[in-house]
């Protein structure tokens, strides 16, 4: 006779409500059914012992009888059972599993439907014929592209083992978006029904160009006068050059926005270029900037370090 310690709570074990419709029940054990499969999961002793659990309550839940005692008499809705179980019974031990030969067998055999139509595109069917079988896995892959290619869009040839692919890559590639090729993973090995192929986007590094987050950025030198009293400066971008103009008394690491002049955008139009200004210090000077720059020294009032004076450990 069974204890309260050995009834199960079938419809905790399937993850639905007590008010749970049968096709609500039926939806919840294929989908933990595929999860738990020991095929599915081979030498996991939890999935094997999981997957035991989920038949049995879906035996009970699904037969609208046996739900019928299970919802009145509790944990003794089964003693008329005690003696004699059901010849049907779909409680599954390893013993079971060998009697078939790939899971689309199992899972009929297991809902009573070995009926089931024979013409199967993949995955889990609805009512009128239910079938079953181990999704096609999904494969991962990168793809390396040059910053040009990546801006401007490109067609790529892709050798997949013995076959060969035309991949289109669109304009506004960044670096860790992703490419869905659907039907060039791998195959099931119960139905050679092949998953899809991902390729991740790689950008190779651009001698001036790059990406700080979503920003397209760059860096520009200046003149010391430069930055002192404004410019007029000519900016790569990836449309080529544009004039930018900079303000007086621009500081180094500073940053100017060039609008509509950065990295395509999926939606159309551009985004912004990030220029970083770098105050770049003459190495060699000639008589008449020596002379220059020894006046500003002699007769400058700016001090940029007069806050040090107040440090103090």
């Amino acid at each position: 006779m069974p204890t309260a310690t050995d009834f199960k709570d079938y419809y905790a074990v399937l993850g639905v409500d007590k008010k749970a419709t049968p096709a609500e029940i039926k939806r919840a054990y294929r989908k933990l059914a595929r999860q738990y499969h020991p095929d599915l999961n081979p030498g996991d002793k939890g999935s094997e012992d999981k997957f035991k659990e989920l038949s049995e309550a879906n035996e009970i839940l699904s037969d609208v009888e046996k739900r019928q005692k299970y919802d009145q008499f509790g944990q003794s809705w089964n003693q008329p059972y005690s003696k004699a179980p059901p010849s049907n019974s779909t409680k599954a031990t390893s013993e079971d599993f060998n009697r078939y030969s790939d899971f689309d067998s199992f899972i009929e055999d297991l809902l009573g439907r070995s009926g089931a139509r024979s013409s199967r595109s993949g995955g889990f069917g609805d009512e009128g014929g239910f079938y079953a079988q181990a999704p096609a896995p999904d494969t991962e892959a990168a793809i390396a592209l040059t910053f040009s290619e990546a801006f401007h869009g490109v067609q790529k040839r892709l050798k997949l083992d013995d076959e060969t692919i035309n991949v289109r890559i669109p304009a506004g590639a960044k670096p860790g978006s992703r490419i869905r090729l659907k039907g060039k993973g791998q195959p099931s090995p119960f139905s050679q029904q092949r998953g899809d192929l991902y390729l991740t986007i790689e950008v190779l590094a651009h001698s001036f160009f790059r990406f700080e987050k979503n920003n397209l950025v760059c860096n520009v030198p200046l003149r010391p006068d430069e930055a002192v009293l404004g410019a007029q400066i000519s900016v790569p971008t990836p449309n080529g050059s544009v004039t930018m103009t900079v303000p007086k008394g621009v500081q180094a690491g500073q940053s100017l926005r060039l609008r509509g002049k950065g990295w395509k955008l999926k939606k159309g139009g551009q985004g912004d270029l990030l220029v970083k200004l770098q105050i770049v210090i003459p190495q060699a000077l000639g008589p008449i900037e020596q002379e220059y720059y020894e006046k500003i020294q002699a007769n400058t009032s700016f001090n940029p370090r007069v806050e040090l004076k107040e440090i103090k450990l």
